[in-house]
């Protein structure tokens, strides 16, 4: 039986990039507060947060139509450009990443 090979993070020292949306500002999940949470997720891990994506007052259901281009097409375009200053994304949720309904 072949051993599962475990990815640990923890002894990295990662470089991350910050995903943070909110549709309005009397959601429970502010984008402050997504920020706070994953900062101290990152504290633990030994992971740097290099860059901030945000969406701010935009519905996770539209995910291309409502958002703005310079957030939704930058991070996903810095992701895979092979150029990016950072090694993974983190969101608070993944509802916070969009809303995917059945299609």
């Amino acid at each position: 039986m072949q051993q599962e090979e475990r990815f640990d993070i923890e002894s990295f020292g990662l470089r991350a990039a910050q995903y943070v949306r909110a549709s309005t500002d009397m959601q429970r999940y502010s984008n402050e507060n997504q920020k706070d949470t994953i900062a101290a997720y990152a504290a633990r891990r030994d992971i740097t947060i290099v860059r901030t994506y945000s969406d701010d007052g935009v519905s996770g259901v539209a995910l291309t139509a409502n958002r703005p281009p310079s957030v939704e097409k930058t991070l996903i375009r810095d992701a895979i450009s092979g150029s990016a200053d950072f090694d993974i994304i983190l969101v608070y949720d993944v509802s916070r990443w969009g809303r995917f309904p059945r299609c």
